[in-house]
């Protein structure tokens, strides 16, 4: 039988016969390797494990722990739950079924609507197809095969036709009696799908077009084994009692209202927590060398046009029409700043120009991805736009990794992870500039020793960017700070400055933001801490507890000293219980609580009960203070005695 050579991730090269299949090299190697094979990257493209190979090829063998195998496997629980949809329901027409970050859905043209009590009942069904192990076959198909297989679902005839007029090959994939059109690929057999749970129900359009027909869709989650389904059950559990949303509103720091969608109202505790986050940032600038503007919401479209956003953001945008001339609500506040650096001849001497600005900003976000403050249609950043020669590229880069580097790790003691994304498929401006802004990107990172996952094709229109992604308590993942470098917009707007040679060059941007949205990091560092945030963040920082009303005056005392000082406090003084008035005062998450009662006031000292419910007797009122004040200008995430 003639051999073919196969190239494994480690370089090896290994004879094989003609026609042998990914799969059944997976178990030559080992057994643990070949049960845990899903799919196979052959030749750069992924395939199904029973594809047979005929020529010398590259070969690496995808499982549940490479990315492709996981959106594979949920992919194929997709399929999984359609099978046994359609069992139960004849007359159910199912749409597609796509991997979505926390799992997949599949969309369903039928008269019937689903309840909960159905999710429990499909389930049930797809583990009895589980347990047949149906081994899952491709099927290629030519444009008629397939149209007369989906005769009777308008949806996969409308793929179908679409298929064939891109000149797409059309392939379906039969499991038992049920079959689907897909591109695959998939797992070898559905007994591979262990664990697995349906959480919603939710209505869709057909292609998300509200013009065509309403869709009913279920999400679900799976998982290669039943440890880690609990696992992740534990964490949703735990995620909805930190949600942002939830506690935001028991505690008065903000809300939303259907008025307004995707606004947060800040109430004024809220407030509290926004504006001790601008204080910090801004005196950040101060020493750093950012002057602070405000600038106008509002601009016409030829400011928008030379920008490029009119051509690549504008679906974004919230456009309106005044005195014949349309208007835009800024997005993003890098032309305004743009504007504000060519209003005077600029010399090298003046660089870098470091602008930061807190403007409002509005986005059109499409009202079904709308979550509370991490996704809004409104919002301000810690936005800044550095100014700078070619030369200074790459300390200014350096300087700003730092800066986020300080913020993370130093205040709010985040792990992260750095990406950097390249250039796009539609780009602005010429493919030189790209490679210089990447290779400088690149280039700082790894003269700082920072290690980063490259993201192909997914920078700015405008420019390659460095992105912060952090960890929270959770260990969920969040993108927070961005950093990109910019050579086209400069270029568009031709904003220059005069070199040393007393000509004129073009300038170069950085775009810079390291909180980011301050909504959407409110909402992380709400959802982070659990509600129980840092003392100098806390809304209300201490409330005194007395044990009976005698001790009132005693309270007081110590309130107005605290209040001298600028602390946030509260004292209660109300007929209740200590207990109650502790619980309640826990329940509103307040750092640090002190009981006062007669051995308190005899010795000028107060009980304190900490956040995470440590009590500390006998602390001299002095003492607390000055741990108190220490805690508040070091910025520390706990108070310690």
């Amino acid at each position: 039988m003639p051999k073919i050579k196969i190239t494994l991730p480690d370089g090896s090269v290994k004879e094989y016969h003609k026609g042998i299949t990914a799969g059944e090299i997976a178990f030559g190697i080992g057994k643990r390797l070949g049960e845990d094979a899903l799919i196979a990257k052959i030749n750069g493209k992924l395939k199904d494990l029973f594809v047979p190979i005929n020529e010398d090829s590259t070969l690496q063998i995808i499982t549940y722990k490479d990315k492709e195998g996981l959106e594979a496997f949920r992919h194929s629980t997709a399929h999984l739950l359609a099978h046994a949809v359609v069992e139960m329901f004849p007359d159910a027409k199912p749409t597609i079924g796509p991997v979505v970050e926390e799992g997949f859905y599949y969309d369903f043209g039928i008269e019937h609507h689903f309840v909960p009590e159905d999710l429990v009942k499909i389930e049930q069904r797809m583990h009895e197809i589980v347990k047949k192990e149906y081994k899952v076959e491709r099927i290629e198909l030519s444009e008629g095969e397939a149209k007369k297989l989906f005769k009777n679902n308008p949806f996969k005839i409308e793929l179908i036709q679409e298929f064939h007029e891109e000149k797409q090959p059309i392939s379906a994939y039969k499991q038992g009696d049920f079959i689907d059109l897909c591109r695959g690929p998939h797992i070898p057999h559905t007994g591979k799908i262990k664990a697995f749970k349906l959480t919603k129900i939710a209505s869709a359009y057909w292609r998300g077009d509200p013009k065509n027909q309403q869709l009913q869709r279920i999400y679900g989650v799976s998982f290669s084994e039943k440890s880690m389904l609990d696992a992740h059950l534990k964490q949703v559990e735990e995620a909805e009692k930190r949600d942002h949303r939830k506690i935001g509103k028991e505690l008065e720091w903000f809300n939303f209202f259907e008025e307004s969608p995707g606004s947060p109202f800040f109430y004024p505790k809220g407030t509290i927590i926004y504006n001790l986050l601008l204080e910090f940032i801004r005196n950040e600038y101060k020493k750093r060398g950012y002057q602070e503007v405000i600038t106008p919401l509002l601009y016409e479209k030829s400011l928008w046009v030379t920008s490029g956003h009119w051509e690549h953001f504008k679906e974004s945008m919230f456009v309106l029409e005044s005195e014949g001339k349309e208007f835009a609500l800024k997005p993003m506040n890098c032309p305004s700043h743009v504007l504000v650096y060519k209003s005077k001849s600029r010399s090298y001497k003046d660089l870098p120009l470091r602008i930061a600005d807190f403007a409002p900003l509005h986005r059109n976000e499409l009202s079904g991805v709308l979550a509370g403050l991490t996704r809004v249609r409104k919002m301000s950043q810690d936005d800044a736009h550095i100014f700078i020669a070619p030369e200074q590229i790459e300390e200014e880069i350096f300087r700003v990794l730092d800066f986020t580097n300080f913020i993370y790790r130093e205040v709010f003691d985040f792990d992260y992870k750095v990406e950097l994304s390249t250039k796009p498929e539609k780009f602005m401006g010429n493919a030189e500039g790209w490679s210089k802004a990447e290779e400088a990107l690149k280039k700082a990172l790894e003269k700082k020793k920072i290690a980063y996952e490259i993201k192909s094709g997914e920078g700015a229109f405008y420019g390659p960017k460095i992105d912060f992604h952090i960890k929270d308590a959770l260990g969920r993942d969040w993108q927070l700070a961005t950093i990109q470098l910019d050579f086209q917009l400069p270029e568009r707007f031709e904003a220059t400055y005069v070199g040393a040679d007393n000509a004129k060059h073009p300038v170069v941007m950085i775009h810079r933001a390291l909180f980011g949205s301050i909504e959407r990091f409110i909402g992380i560092l709400v959802e982070h801490y659990a509600g129980k945030l840092p003392l100098w963040l806390a809304p209300v920082q201490v409330r005194i507890l007395t044990v009976a009303d005698r001790f009132e005056k005693y309270a007081n005392k110590i309130n107005e000293e605290l209040e001298k000082h600028n602390v946030r406090v509260e004292a209660d003084s109300r007929a209740e219980s200590v207990g109650y008035k502790v619980r309640e005062a826990q329940h509103q998450k307040i750092p640090l609580i002190l009981t006062v009662g007669e051995k308190e006031e005899s010795k000028g000292t107060v009980a304190v009960r900490t956040i995470d419910n440590k009590v500390y007797f006998d602390v001299k009122v002095d003492d607390l203070l000055s741990k108190i004040l220490k805690n508040i200008k070091e910025k520390k995430v706990k108070v310690e005695f």
